[in-house]
């Protein structure tokens, strides 16, 4: 084995303004995986991590929670820690970019690429708020497309077409915030000099630090030419002001992936480690990012230009990961499969998503699918049907008839040294990130332990007198792979590993360990490692993730095909209980238009807020689908979905009127958000 190396491992940053999903477990399983592995090597590998927790986002969550940002960050902290120990993320520092360490850092790498030329000022015309008094982020600002004309667009790109421009350029803008339509103003802003680094750049970039896929994708920005990127925000701002300008702060971007360092010499200070030897820019250690493929632009443009003009070391390399999809579709939450973390650990062992995200990861950075059945299929027959099976068969016979002490020897040398024999090339593909390799050749083994296992027979020759001596040696021949075998999984299952030494009565594994046999050892008696998944578990997790439909269906039904509302008479009363059942929501509708063989409806696709609704409306003897792309109006989100004879209809929009062209949607006051709970 290659001499130890110096190691320091990084996940992104979490955004502190909401709960872990699934969707973010990826990349946290997938970096813990690796960092594990090289601890079992005897690898000094350091895994560190924090809360991302400045912005506009977490500003304005505080303000409408009535609390301050430092409540809602500290609050999501503890939730965030909760959910990543649980799910055995291995962090040995979890931090804030709130915090003094963050703050020396930022400051730091600002004013040193500040005095080497690389930081100007200059003003700009900036979208502001005339209500809420406050410059507005590109991403609080919505309206048309001025490409395309689809609605309900951020104010830097569109999700519609793909195009990008500036939020001048919308048609119609709209403040986020609070509905306003924004005003142009002056202000003076920082500006990083990102072109001064784009031969280096260039140089990084296809060195060998990012995964092909991604260095190509960075060159469609080296051929636009690198572009001056604003460092700065205007106050009111959560975050770290600038030290020589007061008013204005540190935009989000730059102190995130300063987190990193922050979190680090947290540890050293509490460690004693030397920060130095792994920042410095002649650091011979080695420093990893594991991040998702939608941030490569920051963290391989950004980052590291920030980190040389600053003098300190760039990335060994940067390794993206693709999205997660559940079912073969976006995470849903009508569907119920958008998860969160709490809400899978609530009914499944955390193990088991680990394994079978850990099947499907590869080096590259292309997207992966839960596919819930195959979930509990794999987990099934990998985990509870070939790995835990060799324990659970060969376990009681040691305990019963041999005063749970394993044989001194080998019942099958040349098998045990054939599964040693496969260190190295399992040992390879963890190191190159490929998971799903490692993992098939490990259950290759499993395969082969079970089928040496079924060969010999145990509960055969324990019925047969005189052959005590084989079957002790078989079951001990046995236990002696699935240590092998728990060794080789142990940075996937780290639980269930701790969980079979105590089993075996061993230390922690170890990779250097694994090719010395236990030999005459003592273990306890065996309990179960596992259980089976079962769909009703799954089911039950995904009705828990569900926003609720059920509610309403007896109170409101649905208009029938071609009704229209009419001024009926006030209908029987209701228990306030009945009526707090009806989740009304605030919906953008984003298409409008008339259906085939229908007098009076109109089809129309509501935006939630990240999810769309198919809804129809018996209003087009009142409005031309024209009138109503782009505007807000309230729905009753967990209606029951209906089948028409035009086609699924999930949800109802409210209205008011007499009927014919006296009828108006319901709309709600500036302000109001796709998505936002009516009350």
């Amino acid at each position: 084995m290659s001499q130890p190396r110096k190691i320091l491992v990084t996940s992104a940053l979490p955004y502190a303004n909401g709960p872990i999903h699934i969707g973010h477990l990826v990349e946290y399983i997938q970096t813990d995986i690796w960092s594990r592995f090289q601890k079992m090597r005897g690898h000094e590998c350091w895994y560190v991590c924090a809360d991302d927790a400045h912005g506009t986002p977490i500003m304005l969550r505080a303000r409408q929670e009535g609390i301050e940002p430092e409540q809602l960050i500290a609050r999501v902290a503890e939730e965030h820690k909760a959910d990543f120990a649980a799910f055995r993320i291995g962090f040995d520092n979890y931090h804030s970019t709130h915090s003094e360490e963050n703050r020396f850092f930022a400051t730091c790498i600002y004013e040193r690429n500040r005095e080497a030329g690389h930081i100007v000022k200059r003003e700009i015309s900036q979208a502001y708020d005339p209500v809420e008094q406050m410059f507005l982020p590109d991403r609080f600002i919505k309206g048309q497309c001025p490409k395309c004309g689809a609605a309900d667009q951020y104010g830097d790109n569109c999700e519609a077409c793909g195009a990008s421009y500036s939020p001048a350029e919308l048609k119609n803008p709209v403040s986020a915030v609070s509905g306003a339509t924004p005003i142009e103003r002056q202000s003076e802003h920082h500006f990083f000099k990102l072109a001064d680094f784009q031969a280096m750049l260039k140089d990084w970039t296809h060195g060998g630090h990012l995964q092909k896929e991604m260095a190509n994708k960075l060159d469609e920005w080296f051929d636009a030419g690198l572009q001056e990127w604003d460092i700065s925000r205007d106050a009111p701002y959560f975050g770290f002001e600038i030290p020589d300008h007061p008013g204005k702060y540190f935009y989000v971007w730059l102190d995130a992936p300063i987190g990193y360092m922050a979190s680090f010499k947290q540890l050293c200070d509490r460690a004693g480690l030397d920060f130095d030897a792994f920042w410095n820019a002649d650091s011979s250690a080695e420093l990893y990012n594991f991040i998702g493929k939608d941030i490569v632009y920051f963290h391989c443009l950004f980052w590291p230009a920030m980190l040389h003009g600053a003098g300190f070391r760039k990335p060994t390399a940067v390794f993206a990961h693709g999205f997660l999809t559940v079912d073969g579709a976006k995470m849903s939450k009508s569907r119920g499969t958008f998860i969160k973390a709490r809400t899978y650990l609530d009914h499944l062992n955390p193990e088991y998503l680990r394994y079978y995200f850990a099947a499907k990861l590869g080096s590259g950075v292309d997207d992966i699918d839960l596919n819930l059945e195959d979930f509990a299929q794999r987990v099934n027959s990998d985990l509870v049907g070939k790995l835990v099976n060799i324990a659970s068969r060969c376990a009681g016979f040691i305990n019963k008839r041999f005063a749970n002490r394993l044989s001194a020897e080998l019942a099958e040398p040349e098998l045990f040294t054939q599964f040693v024999a496969a260190a190295d090339s399992i040992a390879s593909h963890y190191e190159g990130r490929e998971f799903s390799r490692a993992l098939r050749e490990i259950m290759a083994l499993a395969d082969r332990a079970n089928q040496y296992i079924d060969e010999r027979q145990p509960w055969v020759l324990a019925k047969q007198e005189g052959r005590e001596a084989e079957l002790h040696a078989v079951c001990s021949m046995g236990l002696e792979l699935f240590r092998l075998l728990m060794g080789y999984l142990r940075p996937v299952l780290p639980g269930t590993a701790e969980a079979a030494e105590a089993f075996l009565q061993i230390e922690p594994l170890r990779w250097a360990d694994l090719a010395q046999p236990l030999g005459g050892h003592k273990i306890s008696p065996f309990k179960p490692l596992m259980t089976r998944v079962e769909m009703p578990q799954i089911t039950a997790m995904l009705e828990a993730s569900k926003e609720d439909l059920k509610a309403a269906q007896a109170q409101l039904q649905g208009a029938s095909d071609d009704n229209q509302l009419a001024a009926d008479p006030i209908a029987e009363t209701i228990d306030y209980a009945d009526f707090a059942k009806v989740d009304l929501r605030v919906a953008r509708i984003a298409k409008a238009e008339a259906v085939e063989g229908a007098d009076k409806l109109l089809r129309l696709t509501l935006d939630l807020g990240g999810e769309t609704r198919n809804v129809f409306a018996g209003i087009k003897s009142a409005y031309a689908p024209e009138d109503l792309e782009g505007r807000l109006t309230v729905m009753v989100a967990n209606l029951a979905p209906r089948k028409m004879r035009f086609g699924l209809s999930e949800g109802m929009v409210l209205a008011a009127g007499p009927g014919g062209k006296e009828l108006f949607i319901l709309s709600p006051d500036s302000g109001a958000e796709p998505g936002m709970k009516v009350k």
